[in-house]
Parts: structure tokens; C-alpha cells; sequence
């Protein structure tokens, strides 16, 4: 199984979870403090995904490698090509 599949079978798992007890018929209805908390929670946990996600941004960000030989490298291609347009008659 794919990683988006199971992201989309545990969204699954849960929005039915809550469905059952949030959207629950009036004699089965759970109490109102639960019921209370319990209607917000997908935007809290929305809320808290893209926190999640914000914060691994940053972090592989702040941690993301250098690689001074690739650069230099392309540095040396991109010469190499600007010499070869030049002696092509292309000026840059």
C-alpha cells in the first residue's frame, strides 16, 4: 500500500469515528462537554498539521547540506559552455 493510501485510510478511519459521535442520533448523543469538544476538532487538527508541516519545513531547511563540489562543478560546466557559444560567434 502506498504511503497516500494509507494517509487516506487512516483519514478515513477517523473521520467516520467522528462522524459516528459528533453527528450521533439524539438518543445515542454523547455529553455536551464531549459534544463540545468534539464539533471543532477537524479544524484543530487541521491547525495542528500545518504546524507540523511548518515546523519540518524549517528544520530540513536549517539542516539542508551544502555540496561545494557539486557547485563547483556546475560552476565549471557553465564556463565551459559560455566558451563554447562564444567560439560559436554568440555573444552573452
Amino acid at each position: 500500500m502506498t504511503k497516500l493510501g494509507q494517509w487516506l485510510c487512516g483519514l478515513a478511519l477517523l473521520g467516520s469515528a467522528w462522524a459516528a459521535l459528533a453527528l450521533a442520533p439524539p438518543g445515542l448523543q454523547p455529553p455536551a462537554p464531549l459534544r463540545q469538544a468534539l464539533l471543532p476538532l477537524p479544524v484543530y487538527l487541521l491547525v495542528a498539521f500545518g504546524c507540523y508541516s511548518l515546523a519540518t519545513v524549517g528544520y530540513r531547511l536549517a539542516t539542508f547540506n551544502d555540496c561545494e563540489e557539486a557547485a563547483a562543478e556546475l560552476q565549471e560546466h557553465i564556463r565551459a559552455a559560455r566558451a563554447d557559444l562564444r567560439r560559436r560567434g554568440l555573444r552573452l
